[in-house]
Formats: structure tokens, sequence, C-alpha cells
């Protein structure tokens, strides 16, 4: 119902703007990995042109040589960060160890303890944990741009021979970005001190471009030199592109092994590894297309109601086509990225836990974009742009958010995550919604 709600709109639009000029186009998607670069590929934002050049012959419009590696980094700069959003932690809220003076299990932990973070305790020989979270982000700014007025200039092949080439297209582009994630995860208590959790994935990523796009003409005043055909078949300076996309299935699968390296009554170290396994689309954005392990350590006390913790991770990746051409099919080494988080769980009663953390991730040698000025071959029109590099940067968020026991060993948990910069593809506020169960 919702998808053919959008649809009817969106054909309410186009046929609205049909009736003048600029007119909306919509471009074909075969899948999200490339809905950029098909928006202003060849089927795409597609400049006409009727000029003949002195000395004979005809001009063609070239413009998509630039249109299709700009959008390359560009595409590069923003899923990469889509598919590797923050999961729930596994932990179980319920940890056990064995007494033994008394020869049984008894709880090793006042709090339930984090959501997004990780602490030391294991959940207990023979014990299980079972949950589900669901997540939702829907991404409103890139490194502190606004998602809904992204510019982007293009410029003509060859623009350094003068004349018509000197010509630009300035767009303005709009993007809706979000992505729900429904995680069900499960972990075994092994041994005592050693047990193994797996998080199952199922993933829902939309994907809605819209890009007012404007020739500029600075080497030609003839309109007919480079034109956007119109509805009527007369020639115009702009046009209206659409390209709208949606996916969801399987994402990315992790399996999880802690271990527990030193425990006693009021502290605990842990070491383990995450690995990734690549069971998700990477051309529809459900996963990363790239196996991954990622080492961590865990630090972390328990001052009667009061649990701190810290923790810290690097993933390693393999090689993704996200991280180099989905077009070409060519890939690239998906960056690394150093994970970390502090903070604490307080037992406020028995059966209420609130959980405050800040989480970061530094992505090492990551493809960037960021806001600059494009100015022209005439020496005097300028146009805002994005440009493209590549170095690393930190992200930071906040988490905050309660577990609360309302019956045996059944936990509701509710959070909040909030970003504390504007660094890499950013959604202010994204709720978690979450049931765990310990057996």
């Amino acid at each position: 119902m919702r998808r053919a709600l959008i649809t009817l709109c969106l054909l309410a639009i186009a046929s609205n703007a049909r009736a003048q000029d600029p007119y909306v186009i919509f471009s074909p998607v075969q899948n999200l990995a490339t809905l950029f670069t098909g928006l202003f590929g060849p089927q795409g934002l597609k400049v006409d042109s009727e000029a003949t050049l002195p000395g004979g012959g005809t001009h063609s419009a070239h413009f998509n040589s630039d249109f299709q590696s700009n959008f390359d980094k560009f595409t590069t700069a923003i899923v990469g960060q889509l598919v590797t959003v923050p999961l729930p932690t596994p932990a179980s809220g319920f940890t056990y160890e064995l007494d033994p003076e008394t020869g049984v299990f008894k709880r090793s932990t006042e709090s339930f303890g984090p959501i997004l973070a990780e602490r030391a305790e294991t959940v207990g020989a023979g014990r299980v944990s079972f949950g589900f979270a669901f997540q939702r982000f829907s991404f409103q700014s890139v490194e502190g741009l606004d998602l809904n007025r992204v510019p982007a200039v293009f410029t003509h092949d060859s623009a350094q021979l003068l004349g018509g080439r000197q010509d630009v297209i300035t767009t303005v582009n709009s993007i809706q970005a979000s992505v729900a994630q429904y995680t069900t995860y499960v972990t075994f208590g092994i041994t005592d001190r050693f047990d193994i959790s797996a998080a199952l994935k199922m993933a829902s990523t939309d994907l809605t471009v819209h890009s007012d796009a404007t020739i500029q003409r600075i080497g030609t005043t003839d309109p007919l030199t480079h034109f956007f055909r119109q509805s009527d078949g007369d020639v115009g300076n702009e046009r209206v592109f659409w390209a709208i996309g949606h996916a969801s299935g399987i994402g990315d699968t992790t399996v999880r092994l802690k271990t527990n390296l030193y425990r006693q009554p009021t502290r605990a170290m842990a070491a383990g590894l995450d690995i990734r396994l690549p069971t998700g689309d990477q051309l529809n954005l459900l996963g990363t297309g790239s196996a991954g392990v990622a080492p961590f350590f865990i630090l972390s006390s328990s001052v009667h109601r009061v649990s701190p913790h810290v923790d810290v991770a690097y993933q390693w990746n393999g090689r993704s086509l996200l991280a180099g051409n989905p077009e070409t099919g060519q890939s690239g080494a998906f960056p690394g990225q150093v994970t970390y988080s502090l903070g604490a769980d307080v037992a406020l009663t028995p059966r209420v836990t609130l959980a405050v953390d800040s989480l970061g991730s530094y992505y090492v040698n990551a493809e960037r974009l960021s806001p600059e000025t494009f100015h022209a071959l005439d020496g005097v029109s300028t146009f805002a742009n994005i440009g493209f590099s590549r170095s690393s940067f930190n992200a930071l968020n906040g988490s905050i958010g309660m577990k609360v026991n309302f019956v045996g060993r059944l936990l509701l948990d509710g959070n909040l995550l909030f970003a504390l910069d504007d660094h890499g593809v950013r959604d202010r506020v994204v709720p978690l919604l979450a049931f765990e169960y310990a057996f």
C-alpha cells in the first residue's frame, strides 16, 4: 500500500510537470548501488545538441563521463556507510557465574547491561539468550551537507578546448535514504567463560534521488548548442530527473566469539572476534559484499548498581563492489574501521536498568565529499559544487536507553542513538525497540 501511494504521488507530480517546462524524467533503476550513476548516465540526465561546428560536422554534447566519474565517488562515499549501521549487542541482559561455595549459578551483575555496547561478562555455561531488535535510520546529512540540497556541477568533455565546451550543467540534488533493520540474535554459553553469538539481519533500504538540472551557457549563446528536449518538442535549459529504488531481504550475518580473560566480583576483562559473513545483496545495499573480521577487547566493572565498561575493536574488511565501481563490476578495498564505546549501565531498580554510552567509529582512508566552489573557464562564473577526497575520519554518537524486566527473564528495551558530530552520513536520532529472553 505504501509503495502504491508513493507511485501515485510521483505520477501526479510527473504529469503536472510535463505540462510545463522543465518536465520530469524517471530514470530506470536496475539496483540501488547504481542508482546514482544510472540517474546521471546515458539513460538518465542526457543533454542534446544540434549545433554545427565551424568547418563542418555536428557537435554532440558529451557530459556523461563527468557524470559517471563524479557519482561513482559519490556512491562510494555514501553507500558504504548505509550498510554498516550499528547493530544491537547480542550480550544477554542476564549473566550468570558459578558460585564455588554453593555449586549453583547466580547472577553476576545487578544491571541488565548495555544496549548498543558490550560488557565482559558471559551468559554462563549451558545458558541461552535470545533477542530481536528493530532500528530505523533516516539519513539527513553527509559531512554536514543537507542531503536535500546537494549541489553538483558537471563539465563537458575536453572543456579546455573552450568554445561551447565551456558550458556546464549545474544540479541541485535531493537524496532520501533510509534503512530499516530487523535483527535476531542468539547467544549460547559454551562454558562459564566462553560463549558464541550470532546476529541475523533482515534489511529494507529505500533510496530516492530528485535532481534539478540547468544548462549554464558559459561558452555559447545558441540555444541549440546544448539543450534539454521538452515535452512539447521545444528546447530548454532545465529538466527534472527522478530515480526511486527499494530493496529488502537478508542482510549480512555476524558471528561473535567471546571469552573472559579475567574475572573478579567487581571487574572483568574479555576478548573476542566478530566474523561478518557477506550474506546480504551488495548491489541492493542489503550487505557490504565483503567478509570481515573484527577482534575486540572489553573491560567492565560493577560497583554496586553502576557498571561502567569500555570496548574497542578493529574491523578488517575484504574487497567489495561498493568500495569500487558497481556500474562496471570493479571491486575495491572496503575501508577498515575502528569502533569504540565508553559508557555505563545503572540498575535504577531490580527491574529497570538505564544504559548510557558514547560510541565512535573511525573510518580508515575512506571516500569523502566536501562542499566547494566551482570556477568556470570564463574566469567569472562560480557555482556551488562538491569535491571528493580520501581521508580518515571519526564519527561519534551518543546512546541512551532503558531495559525493563516485566516478567521472568523477559526484557524489553528502548533506546535512542543520536549524532554528536556531522562526519560521514548522519541521522540525527535513531530509535531502537527490542526484547530479549534468557533460558
